[in-house]
């Protein structure tokens, strides 16, 4: 599984012929200014939930691409008025199966309005399982949440997860100590750290976060790097 960090809470993930990108946020991202967004590729795009640091570049990608659109009904609705055809509308619970992956929507604890100020369905996470070498893998997705102790029914459904995408910036999420308890109730093997730095508020000391994650594989991204995670 490869997977490409575009900053913020992006990242493009590579599972079999598929390119799965996620929450695009990337051209008023100040530290993405390397990133040509009009390069990237998708075959479905995924969303956790309606605010603009995680949706901005959704449109102009999905048309450009034709990538299927995977969020809450909320968001599908409000993205099919702007003209996005290709959309998949599930919610908390759901399991949509592709030929590469199985998605499943999970409770994330944040707030979600979309960029003009309309509702924007619950925030949630992602879990998604695929198969390497006839053996399960699974992905954690977070997506903008706190802790919350619904994450231990990932470790119960699951029994692991092989990469969990964790917010690590504190303020609008979890910081790096709930970050680590969170690694902990889903049983994490590597960690991905994501929504940090972008703005002031959520500047992190990553030395501190790596002593902190010194129980799990921290895999640290620069935007714009590509890494095989296994």
């Amino acid at each position: 599984m490869k997977a490409t960090y575009y900053g913020h809470g992006c990242f493009s993930i590579n599972i079999g012929d598929s390119i799965i990108l996620i929450d695009p946020f990337i051209s008023p991202n100040e530290l993405a200014k390397t990133v040509e967004v009009d390069a990237i590729k998708a075959d479905y795009i995924l969303l956790t939930h309606g605010h603009e640091d995680h949706v901005y570049d959704t449109e102009s990608i999905a048309k450009r691409t034709g990538a299927e659109v995977i969020a809450n009904f909320e968001l599908i609705n409000w993205f099919q008025k702007k003209g996005v055809e290709n959309g998949f509308a599930m919610n908390i619970g759901g399991i949509k199966r592709t030929p590469d992956f199985a998605i499943k929507m999970v409770s994330a604890v944040h707030s979600s309005s979309m960029p003009d100020g309309s509702y924007g369905g619950l925030a949630a996470g992602f879990v998604l399982v695929y198969q390497e070498d006839d053996v399960d893998k699974v992905i954690y997705f977070a997506g903008d949440t706190a802790l919350h102790k619904d994450m231990e029914l990932i470790q119960e459904e699951f029994g692991f997860v092989d990469f969990a995408f964790l917010p690590i910036g504190d303020v609008f999420t979890m910081g790096i100590d709930d970050a680590v308890e969170a690694a902990y109730l889903v049983n994490a093997d590597s960690v991905i750290p994501m929504h940090y730095d972008t703005f002031d508020p959520i500047k992190v000391d990553m030395e501190e976060a790596k002593e902190e994650f010194q129980e799990f594989r921290l895999e640290v991204f620069n935007i714009g790097e590509e890494k095989e995670l296994i």
